[in-house]
């Protein structure tokens, strides 16, 4: 997996000198606010996470049973991330595409990573990648920031 400023850089070497890029990142902030956003009362992420299993079982062959797993999301506070993963409700048995992955209950499939940056953080990195640090907006709330980097003629 490439980490966040392999990936800058690689669109730092697609966009044309002079060009730019805005990009939204989001900030640390309390856990308490990321739990509620990651497993909200509505299951909208729940039901996103879980969408994966639902393509799997359509588009690959699949007899994999969506409800038999359950969406987890915490703060990785180490790595500085929310981690969504989905857990097997028991021990089971999944045929993809012709082969058979086994899991135990509790077993999990981890299915996403959503990195928190302050703004130096991000913008060292840009720049670390090869953009230029132009400008930053960040929302009343302190939750989001949109950055505004271009590449150097």
């Amino acid at each position: 997996m490439r980490s966040h400023k392999e990936q800058l850089t690689e669109v730092c070497a697609a966009v044309e000198p002079g060009g730019s890029l805005l990009i939204g990142v989001d900030i640390p902030k309390d856990e308490a606010i990321l739990d509620a956003a990651y497993n909200d009362r509505a299951g909208v992420t729940a039901g996103f996470n879980k969408n994966l299993l639902v393509r799997i079982a359509r588009e690959l062959d699949s007899d994999v049973e969506p409800d038999e797993f359950e969406h987890l999301a915490f703060y990785n506070r180490e790595a500085g991330r929310v981690e969504m993963h989905l857990r097997s409700r028991r021990d089971q048995q999944v045929r993809v595409n012709g082969e058979t992955f086994a899991f135990e209950a509790g077993e999990t499939i981890h299915t996403e990573c959503s990195y928190k940056y302050d703004q130096m953080q991000f913008r060292e990195m840009a720049e670390r990648a090869g953009f230029r640090h132009e400008q930053v907006w960040q929302d009343s709330r302190d939750l989001f920031q949109v950055h505004y980097c271009s590449v150097p003629d």
